[in-house]
């Protein structure tokens, strides 16, 4: 097993570091190499991406991923903004399908934001495809028009191809779960998400035994918060995906807990926890590392099928939850408040009960 551990920036060192820990503690013999990226990659080497973490990259069976960016990123030169390498990353490897698993585990049932009854047993994943649409479209970009106004241009694009590969992977992951796909796009008023609509409605007709419906993206994100466990595989584009899952964390008591994995047509994989850098509360030992703990777990599962590992590590995310453990963003009366560096010892000690 070959990783690339890339902390990048902000908790994303911090939390990284906890899910190394775990992984070792699984697989002793397990190869893992750290290397920049972000803002810590435009310090080491001046861009986001440096060739050299590209290269490692390239090398390796598995991303183990981090965050990146920090307070300002946005008002740089976007070839040197931190979260670019991130997005060229994914673009370069052709991880086109994003999993972003929204798992309540009972013990945060009461930390949810919504009514237990709402949200016990909640299980839904929301597909995100991750190298189109507006975020990598052009036209793109800032300009000054002939009457001398500002513009800015982003452009949402789609082809069908496109559609049809992360549609299947739906299909398929849907024929593992519960058998039911939720499409969601924005079909009404955007002709890329017509062409999206229909696009998944076709590919849906070879997948006879797996239940399609559609949604606009405003109405599933109210049904997100309605009736969240109607859903078990939601599908759909790069901006409303990113979205929508980050909404969805909500749904299991805090972002901290939402693992992800960005996969392509083979084994290869990165994996990160859905949370951001939070530059806030980098350094004091407060970032919850249970999501990057259980991204670790993906990892195991998806590209090194590694199903047991990966259920020893959830497992042991599991207990410590059990046992009352719980970071900031999740403590609440009569939990055992510890930071980042306890939890991953929490975890750790867990793996061998």
């Amino acid at each position: 097993m070959k990783i690339a551990v890339l902390p990048g920036d902000g908790i994303g060192v911090e939390v990284t570091a906890q899910a190394v820990r775990v992984l070792k503690a699984v697989h002793s013999k397990i190869d893992m190499t750290e290397a920049p990226i972000g803002a810590a990659g435009l310090k080491a080497a001046g861009v986001p991406l440096p060739p050299a973490t590209l290269e490692l990259v390239k090398k390796s069976d598995a991303v183990l991923f981090g965050a990146v960016g920090g307070p300002g990123d946005e008002s740089g030169p976007r070839h040197l903004r931190p979260g670019l390498g991130l997005l060229t990353l994914r673009k370069q490897m052709q991880l086109f399908a994003n999993f972003r698993p929204a798992f309540l585990f009972p013990e945060l049932v009461s930390a949810s934001s919504l009514k237990p009854e709402l949200v016990e047993g909640l299980d839904l994943l929301v597909l995100r495809e991750n190298t189109g649409d507006i975020y990598f479209g052009e036209p793109r970009g800032i300009t000054t028009n002939a009457a001398g106004v500002r513009e800015g241009v982003n452009t949402m694009r789609y082809s069908e191809p496109e559609i049809e590969r992360i549609a299947h992977v739906a299909f398929r992951t849907a024929r593992e779960r519960r058998r039911k796909v939720c499409s969601v796009d924005k079909a009404n008023v955007l002709e890329t998400m017509q062409l999206w609509r229909e696009t998944v409605a076709k590919v849906g007709k070879g997948y006879p035994d797996v239940e399609l419906t559609h949604l606009f993206v405003d109405a599933a994100a109210m049904q997100l918060f309605r009736l969240p466990k109607q859903f078990d595989v939601i599908v759909t584009g790069n901006m409303f995906g990113d979205i929508l899952s980050d909404a969805a964390a909500m749904l299991t008591g805090s972002i901290g807990m939402l693992p992800s994995a960005s996969l392509g047509e083979t084994s290869f994989g990165l994996y990160e926890p859905v949370h951001g850098s939070a530059p806030d509360i980098a350094g004091k030992d407060l970032a919850n590392p249970l999501a990057a703990i259980l991204s670790a777990a993906m990892l195991l599962r998806y590209s090194f099928k590694d199903r047991e590992g990966a259920a020893r590590i959830e497992s042991a995310v599991r207990k410590v939850l059990a046992q009352g453990y719980r970071t900031a963003d999740m403590a609440q009366p009569g939990t055992k408040r510890v930071g980042c560096r306890a939890m991953g010892d929490a975890v750790v000690a867990a793996l061998n009960l």
